[in-house]
This record gives C-alpha cells, structure tokens and sequence, in this order.
C-alpha cells in the first residue's frame, strides 16, 4: 500500500471550481460552508428552564449581543481581529481579520423573558432561560343562570 497525498482539484475542472465558489459559496473539501459561520447550538430543556449553549470559541463575552424581541431570542457577535503588523513581515494570506454571527430563536410561550441569564466561558455561551412558574388554579364552579 501506498501513501497518496490528496489534491482536492484532482477531481474538479477549474471552471467547476469558480462555478462552486461563486454559486455556492467556499466550501472546504470536507463539505462545511465558511461563506455562512454559524456556529454550533444545543437547546436544552430542564424541570425549571431550557438552555441555550453556542459554541463560539475565541470571542469574548463583550463580542456578544442577546436580546428578546417579539418572542424571539436573538444572539449575535461581531469580532475584528487586529494584529500589530511588525516592520518587515509580509502577509501571503490573511483569513481571520472579521467574524461575525446572528442567530435567532422562537421563544416558547413558557419562557420568562425577563429572567434570561447569559454566561461565557471557555468558548461556550450558555444561555438559561427559566420557564414560568404553573400557577394551578383552584376549581371554580360555573352556576347556569
């Protein structure tokens, strides 16, 4: 057996390749799409509250915006990476100067909105969102008149 080292454009013509990026996007050769950059996102339900974790690795928690509108939970972040440029050094290629998400989530009636609690740490945004409290109410009696 031998070792082949893989060459993604192999198996593409060039004008397939520029059809690909500019109808599609730029994808990887392992099928994930960089044009969209969301971010991986758990939603957790408890007894108590549902739990909202974002994968963002590399942001800090001041990165971030989370807010409630019209039943929807709403989280963003916007993150522009500036690196000192030192004298003498020449970039050949420069990927990560801006990031940027939003995500955007319909609430479900139960949740109490104004109780919404946010965390980050260790590149997780955990959001905890406490579901209100049932209020049973006692049996009323309906006379017919």
């Amino acid at each position: 057996m031998s070792l082949v080292r893989y060459n993604p454009f192999a198996t593409k013509s060039v004008s397939n390749f520029f059809d690909d990026v500019f109808n599609r996007g730029i994808t990887d050769f392992f099928g994930s799409d960089f044009s969209t950059n969301m971010p991986s996102v758990n939603v957790v339900e408890t007894e108590k509250n549902y739990r909202v974790e974002v994968a963002a690795p590399g942001l800090e928690k001041e990165d971030f915006e989370v807010s409630v509108d019209n039943g929807f939970l709403n989280i963003s972040a916007k993150k522009e990476h500036q690196d000192e440029v030192k004298e003498g050094d020449k970039y050949m290629r420069r990927e990560f100067n801006f990031s940027s998400f939003t995500r955007s989530f319909q609430l479900p009636e139960t949740v109490n909105a104004e109780d919404i609690a946010a965390n980050y740490e260790n590149g997780v945004l955990i959001l905890t969102l406490p579901k209100k409290e049932n209020k049973v109410e006692a049996a009323k009696v309906i006379k017919i008149k």
